[in-house]
């Protein structure tokens, strides 16, 4: 029995990995979003709103910094990775109500990229898009600049993978899950703020956890 045990103590990380990997490529085919009601052995619940997402190879991947900025940039993977990491922990709370606790990320902090584009007078917000060809999300520029604001190269300390919206992902940590934009593809300094995909259909905009409950009925702050 004892044996039994350890053995399973050891296979566990490997199961976990092969089940999140199995339910991932299943969101991929399913248009009915019905996989991300699927639970698995990380806590997470899978779910996008296209059909299928197309994979990014690591050579092929890019990410545009735009709009209201002095200098435009584009990212390739090697050149986020050559700038400064931060890692931050926390849980992750999904509107609907699941959570799971102390989640490491790591990446580039978000400042960092605006501060190298340079933004300029006016601008007062930011606009997220992504490879999947529907997702979009909004931060006001003040929230934007939070350090606990991330492009996430890493996820519980491995390498994002592409069911968890790698190889890049945006990470708002005090915010609902919704925020947190997979597939990340571009980022646009805009005048104002733009509601992304789930605030277009009722979602708050401002998603502050525990000040928020997701569909606007709640003062934000």
């Amino acid at each position: 029995m004892l044996g039994l045990g350890a053995g399973g103590l050891v296979a566990a990380p490997y199961v976990q990995r092969g089940t999140e990997a199995l339910l991932g490529a299943a969101s991929d085919k399913d248009p009915t979003g019905l996989t991300g009601l699927l639970p698995n052995g990380g806590g997470f619940r899978y779910y996008s709103v296209a059909s299928s997402v197309p994979r990014r190879p690591e050579g092929d991947y890019r990410l545009t910094v735009d709009g209201l900025v002095e200098r435009p940039a584009t990212y390739g993977l090697d050149a986020l990775r050559a700038l400064p990491q931060t890692r931050v922990v926390r849980d992750v709370q999904c509107v609907t109500g699941w959570r799971v606790p102390a989640t490491a990320f790591s990446g580039v902090r978000l400042s960092l990229l605006l501060d190298a584009a340079g933004v300029r007078p006016g601008a007062r917000a930011i606009r997220f898009t992504c490879f999947d060809g529907a997702y979009s999300e909004s931060l006001t520029l003040p929230q934007a600049r939070r350090d606990d604001v991330l492009v996430c190269l890493r996820m519980r300390d491995e390498p994002v993978s592409h069911a968890h919206g790698g190889p890049v992902r945006l990470y708002v940590a005090p915010m609902y899950f919704y925020k947190s934009a997979k597939w990340i593809s571009g980022i646009t300094v805009t005048s104002e703020v733009r509601p992304g995909y789930w605030e277009e259909r009722g979602y708050d905009v401002d998603a502050w956890v525990g000040r928020s409950n997701g569909r606007g009925d709640a003062p934000t702050v």
